[in-house]
């Protein structure tokens, strides 16, 4: 099946659609059969300039309408350049997570794996965090949920297997460089006590050994907390007077 072919019968559909013909009035109007009608529209097969010309006339649009193909090309050639310039973190099916929950003062490590994509552009992922506490037990948690990529971020949504209450917003730097790991902020409904929470995070293509580097690493800095508030990535700006906090 022709690109072209395909392109060119979506736009037939298009518009006999906003003139309000059926497929077996468009087919009367050129004196083709409703199979042949619809075998153009689905790209099947070819047609020549002239049918082409005698659809566009029904239809009462131009030529260029119908084929477009310049507009064709550039949607190609846009794709294959972004597909050229994929991070890494797009082509992954394995990421590794941590934070620093400081509530515990402890870190926490996940596993997210991402599967087929979905209809929207999207893809499904799952999340499986591991916290380990002062008694030295351990336990998992474990979310369903998708992922949608841009140039300048990766969006994560994720819901509790178990308590559809918790639903998480993890957003990532998308770096089209090659890096091994990149920074995030981890947002959403907490866990252990169903409050709002947001964290810092990173997120690294290789499993990263839980160390002090490590924890100095997730914890904020003043920089950091500077320039996010300035970027309105964290900020508490609704306070009574007196007693500001931030």
């Amino acid at each position: 099946m022709s690109s072209i072919n395909t392109h060119v019968g979506k736009m037939i559909r298009k518009y006999r659609k906003a003139a309000n013909l059926t497929l077996q009035q468009l087919a009367d109007a050129i004196h083709k059969s409703r199979a042949t009608i619809c075998k153009y529209e689905n790209g099947d097969i070819s047609m020549d300039i002239e049918t082409l010309y005698e659809i566009s006339q029904v239809l009462q649009v131009s030529v260029p309408q119908l084929t477009d193909i310049g507009r064709l090309q550039a949607e190609a050639d846009h794709s294959s350049a972004y597909a050229a310039r994929k991070s890494p973190f797009f082509q992954a099916k394995m990421l590794y997570f941590y934070f620093y929950d400081g509530r515990y003062n402890r870190m926490k490590d996940g596993v997210i794996n991402i599967h087929e994509k979905e209809e929207n552009g999207s893809y499904r992922a799952t999340l499986s965090i591991c916290s380990v506490s002062g008694n030295g037990r351990s336990s998992e948690s474990y979310y369903n949920g998708s992922v949608l990529y841009s140039d300048m971020l990766i969006r994560f949504s994720f819901v509790n297997q178990y308590n559809p209450l918790e639903e998480d917003l993890l957003y990532i730097f998308n770096p089209l460089e090659f890096r091994t790991h990149t920074d995030g902020l981890l947002c959403g409904i907490s866990s252990a006590d169903l409050m709002p929470c947001a964290f810092k995070c990173l997120v690294a293509l290789e499993k990263q050994e839980l160390n002090e580097e490590l924890r100095k690493h997730l914890l904020f800095t003043k920089t950091e907390l500077q320039r996010w508030k300035k970027l309105n990535m964290l900020l508490i700006d609704n306070y009574e007077t007196g007693s500001r906090q931030v």
